[in-house]
């Protein structure tokens, strides 16, 4: 049998890479002659940087972290030219201890000094892995580590962080380097909210972020001062563009300054990887990711894997942490149910080992 292993990581367990791995260490054992393709996937947010560089493509950059202190962030820069750059290595919210989550304050300026790094290293192209984000700040942070002057009323610069845009009125595009749109720009993103509103940035994400109900109004409203201060200014509006709201409006910034466009991160991944030519000649795909439930469908890893599956007549199993549900006709092993909790989490690798055993030897799970 031809096997085709593509997961996406289990978060806070084991990356992409790793699942793939115990999955692939598993089924040895039991069919020690059947080809394995290993194939770890991403949907844009963390563990997009794992998929798609290897080790010897990996650099690091000293960037402005989420509060502006140091941070060692990874990026990658591909041998077509093309950098890829994570926005969690340098704006995330791992990066901060839950006590000092503030998504009035937290900045996206590193992600602005990955990709000035990204242009002084002569990138040809720019795809940032748009998620993880500990920020709300519409990626104004972004755009002033590029030369974006954000002004208030008397002409001072706005600070950091997304709720002093609300003072913000006027903005200076002369100092932005013109580097940035001499080169292709995409935004990787695993969801499809506007920037502002009930579905947008502050009211979908900022409570995970440290905003409570005061702190998302007063950040909603900053980024609706934002968005009509770049539609004066600027001369465009991409607040609603689907996928504008992803990463505390990091989507939004990429839209308006960087001249980016916006794409599914899982379509961009299983594009760059040749998942489609890969499923082509597989007897079965194993997916799978950390928690399996119906949002899994709309944009991420495993929905993405069974749609090619799908088209492609390959039947696929889905291993995932623990799962809320299964679609119709696909096999969904969860470790928790096989394991329980803690073992799940204390002995993912083992477990997933296990499970690659039994896959291999048809065995029920």
């Amino acid at each position: 049998m031809r096997v085709l292993l593509c997961p996406d990581k289990f978060r806070g367990t084991a990356t992409a890479r790793e699942v793939a791995a115990a999955l692939a260490t598993g089924w040895r054992r039991v069919r020690p002659h059947d080809d394995l393709d290993t194939l770890p996937m991403a949907d844009g947010g963390e563990g997009t940087l794992e998929a798609l560089t290897d080790r010897a493509d990996r650099r690091r950059t000293t960037v402005a972290g989420p509060l502006g202190d140091p941070v060692e962030a990874d990026w990658g820069m591909r041998p077509d030219g093309t950098a890829v750059i994570e926005m969690a290595t340098a704006s995330g919210l791992a990066l901060l201890s839950p006590g000092r989550r503030d998504p009035r304050r937290t900045t996206t300026r590193g992600v602005g000094d990955l990709l000035r790094a990204a242009l002084d290293a002569g990138a040809t192209g720019a795809v940032v892995c748009v998620g993880g984000s500990a920020t709300n700040d519409g990626g104004a942070g972004m755009a002033r580590a590029l030369g974006v002057a954000f002004l208030d009323g008397e002409g001072r610069p706005v600070p950091e962080g997304g709720a002093a845009l609300a003072r913000l009125a006027r903005i200076d595009l002369a100092g932005l380097d013109p580097r940035l749109h001499a080169i292709d720009v995409a935004g990787l993103v695993d969801v499809d909210n506007p920037l502002c509103g009930p579905h947008g940035a502050s009211a979908t994400y900022g409570p995970q972020k440290g905003a409570d109900a005061d702190t998302v109004w007063e950040l909603d409203r900053a980024l609706e001062q934002l968005a009509a201060v770049v539609g004066r200014d600027l001369g465009v509006d991409p607040s609603r563009e689907p996928g504008a709201g992803a990463a505390g409006g990091l989507g939004f910034g990429l839209l308006a300054f960087a001249g980016a466009r916006l794409r599914p991160g899982v379509d961009a991944v299983a594009e760059v990887v040749g998942l489609e030519s890969a499923l082509r000649v597989s007897d079965v795909v194993i997916t799978g990711e950390g928690a399996f439930d119906a949002t899994s469908l709309r944009g991420k890893v495993v929905g993405g894997v069974l749609d090619v599956a799908h088209r492609a007549g390959v039947r696929a199993v889905v291993v995932c942490g623990r799962s809320s549900g299964a679609p119709e006709g696909v096999d969904v092993v969860s470790l928790v149910d096989l394991a329980g909790e803690e073992a799940a989490m204390r002995e993912t690798r083992p477990w997933l080992e296990r499970v690659g055993e039994r896959l291999a030897s048809g065995v029920p799970v």
